[in-house]
């Protein structure tokens, strides 16, 4: 299914978040943030550089398997294994993350998917409530391919506890980048979302940013802001974001936004040099929501 955008000064967008965006570009506020950066008063809190060779640090992640019998989420063709170096191994000081064409036909799990991947995340081992996360990755290119970094509520009341999307990148167009918060008051196809022109990440190493503080989350690649969404004090629909989130990081095949998938390119992968979350330690008093 081909989702549609509109082109605005964030990049291109879809229609439902348009008049949001559009309604932040004559807000003083907006100026604020130009570049991001580790704010001074934040400290490093968590990392992981991906420095012992072998399967991921079980201490850090889980290998989300949750959905293999039913199917994954947004009509997605994946089939993520359990620890497994074929599709997610550390080498050479990188998480490197592939998906491949073939069947785990043999697994109790199957229900005939003809790739497989690898979904991981910290869910209930490590999450956070505000905070600049950064990862440095090489993403995964080709036709079908839908790699993210991202964070869920830990609650897992999912569109209530929202979803804010560091990074999505659709392989069949590598030349652009996207992030996006979901919520219950937007969510899937209405979520908000925003994007930027990008050079060669498939091929070269990328910082992609989030900063989260209670007045406004703000995403970007290597510095350069795309999207900002505000805390408006309209109430937890809109900004259920004062509560923690666990980081996940994937490569989805097909689905909605991975759309038609080419065999020919597996296998494919995702490289992550490192994932790492700073927090204020040096928090002002309590920070009242933006009101526009």
């Amino acid at each position: 299914m081909k989702t549609m955008h509109v082109k605005s000064r964030f990049g291109w967008v879809r229609p439902a978040a348009a008049a949001l965006l559009a309604s932040l570009v004559a807000l003083p506020a907006l100026a604020q943030i130009t570049k991001l950066a580790v704010p001074k008063t934040h400290k490093l809190v968590w990392s992981d550089e991906f420095d012992t060779d072998g399967l991921p640090n079980p201490a850090n992640w889980e290998h989300d398997t949750s959905r293999n019998k039913l199917g994954w989420h947004n009509n997605e063709l994946q089939y993520y294994s359990a620890p497994r170096a074929e599709n997610a191994v550390v080498r050479d000081g990188k998480l490197v993350v592939t998906a491949r064409l073939e069947s785990m036909s043999g697994a109790a799990d199957w229900s005939g998917q003809r790739y497989t991947s690898a979904r991981l995340n910290t869910r209930g081992k490590h999450d956070w409530t505000y905070g600049f996360f950064e990862v440095r990755a090489k993403l995964a290119c080709g036709a079908g391919t839908w790699p993210a970094l991202w964070t869920l509520g830990s609650k897992g009341r999912w569109p209530d506890d929202g979803e804010l999307d560091i990074m999505e990148f659709v392989g069949s167009n590598p030349g652009r980048v996207q992030s996006a918060v979901h919520t219950s008051a937007g969510f899937g196809g209405q979520g908000v979302v925003g994007a930027q022109g990008i050079t060669n990440a498939c091929g070269e190493f990328h910082l992609y940013q989030m900063l989260w503080t209670p007045t406004e989350a703000v995403f970007g690649v290597n510095g350069v802001v795309h999207l900002r969404y505000p805390n408006r004090g309209t109430g937890a629909r809109a900004w259920p974001f004062d509560a923690p989130q666990y980081f996940v990081l994937n490569i989805a095949i097909g689905g909605d936004l991975g759309g038609a998938v080419d065999d020919k390119i597996f296998p494919v992968t995702m490289e992550v040099d490192y994932v790492r979350v700073y927090q204020d330690q040096i928090p002002p008093p309590r920070r009242r929501a933006v009101r526009y």
